[in-house]
Order: structure tokens, then sequence, then C-alpha cells
């Protein structure tokens, strides 16, 4: 049945506006349900049938309390569940906002108990409230949610008979009664609890605040072990990452400390001495490509979450990338092509990724793969993805070592005669580029038969972008 608010209804000004109003306190959620089970605990153990008027904050915990309550009396107690309505225009007049409907639907289960909906315009929106009504025992709890501070709740708890009654009074006034499903006598507070009564809902409180506090300290504790074991395994990882890095400048160093050495010797031929020059050069340009690797990485997983999604043409930046590339593969004597039409869509990607992601797979396809031999880019649109896929003919990759190869510094074994081998940075930086986007990378490769790298970005299918 329909109950129509005839004016604002607020439990929490209501409880004030008497001429003794009960204290205020600010209190945490957690507070505010050791209330709430205190009192449930003394109506069950007290087998006190009473009428309960409650609204509650979202959750299970919250009300798995009162279903507690009802399951001890076969469901036969009235919970009169109150629950505010969504309104799509909140900017109603004042004849609306009176007529707002309280709808109560008669029946006894909790999960089905009588519930009165109200507009969210009504200042009942920020509250939750518990009223306790029964022939021994009468209680008000009634919290409003502050607006400078979300984490605490402004709370009243009172079992003053007067107090309650004034809320009660209140209600019948915001409401019209004419033909509700609200039974009178669930509107009147009509007992002063035993001095007893109140002595062990004290002791409940109590005892329901520490329990509730030592399961806060109890989550904290587990939740600081989690983030310790995360900071470890960080540390962790940033020591074997520190311990390859040094590994791998380690190794020219020692090539090029050898062939200075060399170098030095007076009965040196001038082919040797050209051959330890290039040794120089060749590591020299080694320590070089790790130390930029090394940078880009670093760089990249700390600004990765701060990086912005930007939309990105693959026409407008893998011929470009190709063009750069296509001395070294003729000097190489490889074939380089690229086919990406113009009316592919646009695709998702952090500022500047597509272009990193093109020149590091791009470069590998052209190290790994010997003279005489090809390299492909082809773009196409798969569903709502954009495909980039690089394949070459080069030496390929073993099938015990494709789940190793985006390991940062792991390289492919063998490596060309002529290439002294990268940082081995550069498939890692592809995937981490890609996390960052939601984008994915795949391998499909055999020894001697070439490698295809496959690339997949979302593509943006808005023709407005």
């Amino acid at each position: 049945m329909n109950v129509s608010l005839v004016q604002e209804l607020s439990i929490f000004q209501l409880t004030l506006s008497g001429q003794t109003p009960p204290p205020v306190s600010s209190v945490t959620s957690a507070t505010l349900l050791s209330l709430l089970k205190s009192q449930i605990d003394l109506l069950i153990e007290q087998q006190i049938p009473a009428t309960l008027w409650v609204k509650l904050p979202p959750g299970r915990i919250w009300h798995s309390e009162i279903q507690r309550y009802q399951q001890q009396f076969d469901n036969s107690r009235v919970v009169y569940n109150c629950q505010v309505e969504n309104v799509e225009n909140t900017l109603l007049d004042a004849a609306t906002q009176r007529n707002t409907p309280f709808i109560i639907s008669p029946s006894q289960s909790y999960g089905k108990s009588p519930k009165a909906h109200l507009h969210t315009i009504s200042k009942i929106h920020r509250e939750y409230f518990l009223i306790v009504l029964s022939a021994k025992f009468c209680s008000l709890t009634v919290a409003e949610r502050a607006i400078k501070n979300h984490k605490n709740l402004l709370t009243i708890t009172t079992i003053e008979p007067q107090i309650i009654q004034q809320v009660l009074d209140g209600i019948k006034q915001a409401i019209i009664l004419e033909k509700c499903a609200i039974a009178p006598d669930d509107l009147i507070c009509t007992s002063t609890p035993e001095p007893a009564l109140i002595s062990q809902l004290l002791t409940k409180q109590l005892q329901r605040h520490d329990e509730i506090n030592r399961q806060i300290i109890s989550r904290r504790i587990a939740k600081i072990e989690q983030q310790k074991q995360a900071l470890h395994h960080n540390l962790q990882l940033k020591d074997e990452f520190l311990t390859n890095v040094c590994h791998e400048l380690r190794t020219p160093l020692t090539h090029m400390k050898t062939a200075l050495s060399l170098l030095n010797s007076a009965s040196l031929k001038n082919p040797q001495r050209q051959r330890y020059s290039q040794m120089l050069n060749t590591q020299c340009d080694r320590q070089n490509s790790l130390i930029h690797g090394v940078l880009e990485l670093v760089q990249i997983e700390h600004n990765l979450e701060a990086m912005h999604l930007e939309t990105v043409h693959l026409a407008d930046i893998v011929p470009g990338v190709v063009s750069t590339y296509q001395p070294l593969a003729q000097e190489k004597g490889i074939m380089l092509a690229y086919t990406v039409p113009t009316e592919l869509p646009a695709v998702w990607c952090v500022s500047g990724g597509v272009r990193q992601i093109v020149i590091h797979l791009l470069s590998n396809g052209i190290k790994y793969t010997p003279k005489g031999g090809q390299v492909w880019v082809r773009g196409r649109l798969q569903g709502n993805y954009v495909q980039l896929e690089f394949r070459d003919s080069g030496i390929g990759i073993g099938e015990s070592e494709i789940p190793k190869i985006f390991d940062r510094f792991y390289r492919v074994r063998p490596l060309p005669m002529e290439d002294p081998g990268g940082a081995g940075l550069g498939l890692t930086i592809v995937q981490q580029l890609l996390h960052g986007c939601g984008g994915s990378i795949s391998v499909k490769s055999k020894p001697s038969e070439g490698s295809t790298f496959t690339v997949q970005l979302a593509a943006v299918l808005d023709k407005k972008l």
C-alpha cells in the first residue's frame, strides 16, 4: 500500500528536537555496528519479541543481524525496512516532495519485510537507524553521515521513552496513515527498560565493541603483512635487476679492457690493431645499448600508471620506422617490406608507445634474420582490435625458449655471428608498454623457420575520434 509524505522527514532531527536532546557522538561504522549487534544480542538472549524500524548501510554484515533476530522468532516479528528510492530528476517542486510515496508491503520475513521507499530528496537518505519497540525494552539508535568527514557518523543512541515517542510522533506527522499497512501499536513506545536490562546492554556493547576492534586489528595486521611481503618481493626484484645490470655491464667492460691492453703492445700488427679497435667500438655500442635499454625500461615502469592513452594510426608510424631501418636491411641483404592499410582505424596506446613497439620488434626481426632473408610488417583489423604482425625468415626460437624471451636481459641463442647481442630488454619493454594500454603480444616460432610476433591493440571504432 502507498503512504504519502506530507513533510520532510529526518529521524536524526526529530531525536534532537526535544527540550533535553541526547548527546551526539562521532563514531566509526564499526562502532555503529557494535551498537546494532549488542541490541540484537540482548533481544535474542532475553527472548524479547519486538517490532523493528530499520534503515541500515548497504552490506550483508548489517542486514544479517536483523535476519538473525527474525530467525529466532521463526520470522514472526515485524520489521519495517526503510529503503531509499533513486530519483532521476532531483529538482522536484515542493508539491511533488510532499507527495513522495512511502510504500509498505506487508510481510513478516526480513527478506520480504515491509519496506518504506523514500525519494533521495528527503533528508533521511543520509541517515541510518534502528528503533526497537517492545513491552520490555525500547531503544533508538540513529546515525547521520558527516559531510566533512565521510569516515565517521554522527550518532545518537537513547532508551528514553519520551525521546523515542517524540520520534514516532514525528513519523506519524510526516506520513498519511489512512489505508496503510502500519499497525498503530508499531508507532508507540510503551516501556521504560529495567536497570538489569540496561546493565546487560552496556556489557554486551563493550563485548561487541571489543570483538569488532579485534577483527579490525586482525585485518589491519594481515594487510600490513601482505604489504610487507609485497615490499620484500619488490626489493628482491630490484636486487636481482641490479645484479643483472652489473653482470651485463661487466662483460663489455672486460672486452674493452682486454682490447686496450693489447693495443698498447708495440709488436701489434695493423690488421690486429684494426680488429681490436673494432672490438672496442662494438663493445662501446653494446654498453651504450644496455644503458639506454635500462633507462628506458626504468622510465616506463616508473611512469606507466601516469601515462595517458592516445589514439594513433599505424599508417602514421610504421612507414617512417621502416624507412629508418631500410638502409640497415639493405646492408645485410634483407628484404624489408610492410603493408599497413590507411583505412585501418586508430588504436589506443600509451603516449609514444606504438613507435617504441615497432622499433623494438622491427630491430629484433632484422637482427635475427641472416643475409638474403625477409622481414614483413603487416597491419589488419580483427574484430574490435588492430593486429600488427612482425614476421621474419630468421633463425627462429626454440619451443623451450619462447616462455623466457620476455624476461629481462634474456637473449635468444645462438646469436648471429656479426651481432654482439643487444641488451635483452627490447621484448620486456614491448610487453610493459602493451600492459599499460590493455594490449597483448603472442609469438609463433620454430628454429630455422623464422618467427612471427603479433601485437594486438584496441581499435578506436567511434568515427568521431
